[in-house]
């Protein structure tokens, strides 16, 4: 449905209310040093480039090599913390969250990229980081990782660096609990388990905390894994409010693995594929967030806006994720699911326009600048 400057001024109400209770959160589990690159078309000198702008232009030119071979150039532009988990971090420790992060932030030392995150949350490492170079183009990314050190996120590790005492006292005093890119930790699930059994099955709460998954894309990972992970989310929602994030294409990977009746999943409408998904896994919530609009189907109602897409992005990688972080601060700040998507989407729409998550006051200047263009570019 359209956007509307009413909701986003309801919305801007609703944050800029005094907030009276810290707002606590425990995230995990990855960590990844991201290296933001241009692939080189033609290059002129030393100092200058013209990059391959389309996916589909790079997928061209390495289809040209095919029985030959040919050379491709990466241009690094950045070098920055990444993985679900921190970048997320990030962007909810900028709206005023306090935030307990354990993940894969280097070992036995910290690696320099999470310093300065490490230096405003707590933080537990328990592995040592992965890295990915991210191949930026104007229609989307290619994500190419080197996640060896994943295989190291495990129970046993995790609750040798925070015992389960540890875990229990700091679950039992946070909203929001969330577990970001199971496709790439291979024994995730397995931790899952543990946890429930051993940290969330032992606690009372008195209000049940939001519990975020972004399982991230999953094609790599086998159907009879996807299942699994799936009905162990489902066993979560048994002790707090689980909700299941979801790009568009992770919508349509999950719909097949469920064997849903939709035909062609990946060309459903937004609403259809987001509503079947949630109806046959009964959790709480399901959001599915195209790059041009948000959708969510939370306790029995569903919602859907456009959202502020620009042509023109200056950082793509962690989009996902900062959206992420606006809908579960909506939560958080009580705001309704709609509310909670206009949120994302101007946490999202600020972070791929600037390169950075927006502080509290960026993020109610964006969403009235939003407000006055809506359906325009800005």
């Amino acid at each position: 449905m359209p956007i509307t400057s009413t909701l986003i001024a309801k919305t801007q109400q609703k944050l800029l209310q005094p907030q009276t209770v810290p707002l606590q959160a425990v995230i995990g589990f990855d960590g990844f040093v991201d290296e933001i690159c241009d692939v080189v078309d033609k290059r002129a000198s030393g100092d200058s480039y013209s990059r391959i702008e389309t996916i589909k232009e790079y997928g061209d030119r390495i289809s040209r090599a095919g029985g030959l071979s040919t050379n491709l150039e990466l241009v690094p532009k950045v070098v920055k913390l990444g993985g679900n988990g921190p970048i997320m971090v990030n962007a909810l420790n900028a709206q005023g969250v306090s935030i307990t992060y354990i993940g894969a932030l280097g070992d036995p030392t910290l690696h320099p990229v999470f310093t300065e995150l490490a230096s405003r949350v707590q933080a537990y490492s328990i592995a040592e980081p992965a890295h990915t170079d991210a191949l930026e183009f104007k229609d989307g990314k290619i994500m190419m990782g080197k996640l060896e050190s994943l295989k190291n996120i495990t129970w046993e590790r995790l609750i040798a660096r925070v015992p389960v005492a540890t875990l229990r006292e700091l679950c039992r005093h946070t909203q929001l609990i969330a577990s970001l890119n199971w496709t790439m930790l291979p024994y995730l699930t397995e931790l899952w388990q543990h946890f429930i059994q051993e940290v969330l099955a032992t606690i009372t709460f008195a209000v049940p905390p939001f519990i975020f998954f972004d399982i991230a894309d999953p094609e790599k990972r086998t159907a009879t894994e996807i299942s699994t992970a799936l009905q162990t989310i489902q066993e979560f929602n048994k002790y707090g409010r689980a909700i299941l994030g979801l790009n568009r294409k992770e919508a349509t990977v999950i719909a097949q693995v469920l064997g849903l009746q939709i035909e062609r999943p990946e060309q459903a409408a937004l609403k259809q594929i987001t509503c079947t998904i949630a109806q046959a896994l009964s959790i709480y919530g399901v959001v599915v967030h195209p790059s041009d609009k948000a959708a969510c189907f939370v306790a029995g109602e569903y919602y859907e806006i456009e959202g502020p897409y620009t042509t023109q992005p200056k950082l793509t990688t962690g989009a996902g994720d900062n959206f992420n972080a606006g809908f579960c601060y909506g939560g958080l700040r009580g705001c309704s699911p709609e509310e909670s998507l206009v949120i994302g989407c101007g946490v999202s729409g600020f972070y791929v326009r600037h390169g950075h998550s927006p502080s509290q006051a960026e993020l109610t200047e964006f969403l009235d600048t939003w407000a006055k263009h809506i359906g325009e570019e800005f």
